[in-house]
């Protein structure tokens, strides 16, 4: 097969593919940081809007996930919104109001808290898109599990979650498990590092000059 028809097989099947939004999960109640771990400030605005601003280059819409009470909160009303239907699911919450809202979609889903991540980091996982596999995951660097809030979970993948919370299983990395996830080898050190307390934000983000303190 000449490089020609491999290039034009290669856009034949992109074409085919489910379309691709993003979703920043910014629901969480941040109960170790003791505040909401979406609004500290780096690179000047907050980490949600700067999460938000990095995914919605590479998809063709973009929304945050937010619980029910916080549809009022300043930084998150200015952003399309998805609000969780179910209390109690973590993030899953944030994926099936996704799903629901959009079910023959693809999600490329991200924790607000990754102030290390980098554009390349999720260009290669939606290079790895081929139609087959469930999602597209980076094998974690501390257990070799997949890592599910920086990842493209495909309708299949998705379908399965909503499956299994019927009966509250919620567990992501149970479902990149249990389907035919694509797992790619862990990015730059740190990138996938989220901070879920002051200690570790201020190792994370102020250590290396990218924020400023809140």
């Amino acid at each position: 097969m000449s490089q020609a028809t491999r290039a034009a097989e290669s856009i034949s099947t992109r074409e085919a593919l489910p379309v691709l939004h993003g979703l920043v999960l910014s629901g969480g109640a941040s109960t170790r940081m003791g505040r909401d771990k979406a609004l500290l400030d780096r690179y000047g605005q907050p980490q949600l809007q700067a999460m938000f601003d990095l995914l919605r280059q590479h998809v063709q819409s973009c929304f945050v996930s937010l619980r029910n009470d916080q549809r009022t909160e300043p930084v998150r009303a200015a952003l399309p919104g998805l609000v969780d239907g179910i209390e109690g699911a973590g993030p899953a919450a944030g994926l099936l109001a996704a799903h629901a809202a959009c079910p023959q979609a693809a999600w490329l889903v991200l924790a607000c808290d990754l102030p290390q991540l980098q554009a390349s980091t999720l260009e290669e996982l939606i290079r790895a898109r081929d139609g087959i596999h469930a999602a597209i995951a980076y094998r974690s660097a501390v257990d070799g599990l997949p890592e599910p809030l920086c990842a493209v979970w495909e309708p299949a993948a998705l379908q399965r979650l909503s499956h299994r919370a019927k009966s509250a299983q919620y567990g992501l990395r149970d479902v990149l498990r249990s389907v035919d996830t694509l797992l790619l080898p862990a990015p730059e050190a740190g990138e996938l590092d989220n901070a879920n307390t002051m200690q570790e934000w201020q190792r994370l983000v102020l250590g290396n000059g990218q924020g400023s303190s809140p």
